[in-house]
């Protein structure tokens, strides 16, 4: 059997795992999950997530959630093929790595997540964004921004001088962003900027953007 992925191609969760396989140059089976009619609550896909979210990755009789944790055993299991996402053969290197996976979860996540949802979410389900939450968060994402800023001063990418799983966790949450009135937080950094439009201009994930279709209101 080989890797199957359930899911849904505009969420940014399981356009994550789609970057990292193709990254990777790997075959799988995508399954398109109906979340807006509630697949992802029924009993057969909460046999899957018992939290009923996607994406779901399936290889052979290991059944896998959370999209952090299923690009991050992508790129320990295929080390060896395509891009090292993890720089394994260093493992001073691969902490680095690690501590800016910890970063974009712990720091940048938390801060960018609200702002989406208050852009995206929320106008699609016919409620108003709150403008107060929208501005905190981008207060918090601005100083998440400046520490970025100037560690990209110093390397091109954030764990280091070659692309890995640390800048791949980044593209679908920043891609959204991108397409909100705010974008100039990335925009007005010049080293941040310059590494968005490197890693956002990977075929692999090119290939995967083309698919996420959602419009910020």
């Amino acid at each position: 059997m080989g890797l199957k992925v359930y899911g849904v191609p505009m969420s940014a969760c399981t356009a994550r795992v789609l970057a990292c396989l193709h990254e990777k140059g790997l075959e799988f089976e995508f399954v398109p999950v109906n979340f807006f009619g509630g697949e992802h609550k029924q009993p057969p896909f909460l046999e899957k997530n018992p939290f009923g979210q996607i994406p779901v990755l399936e290889d052979g009789d290991l059944t896998l959630f959370e999209s952090r944790a299923i690009t991050g055993y992508i790129a320990d299991k295929f080390k060896d093929t395509g891009c090292d996402l993890i720089r394994h053969g260093d493992c001073n290197k691969a902490a680095v790595v690690r501590v800016w996976v910890e970063v974009e979860a712990q720091q940048y996540n938390p801060a960018i997540r609200p702002i989406l949802y208050q852009c995206f979410v929320v106008p699609l389900i016919g409620k108003t964004s709150d403008q107060k939450i929208i501005d905190e968060s981008l207060e918090k994402l601005g100083n998440v921004l400046d520490v970025y800023e100037a560690r990209l001063s110093k390397t091109k990418y954030l764990a280091g001088d070659h692309f890995t799983l640390a800048d791949l966790n980044h593209l679908s949450y920043t891609f959204y962003f991108m397409k909100t009135p705010y974008a100039s937080l990335i925009e007005s950094r010049p080293h941040v900027k310059a590494w968005w439009e490197d890693i956002s201009s990977r075929p692999a994930f090119v290939k995967v953007s083309v698919n996420m279709k959602f419009e910020a209101n």
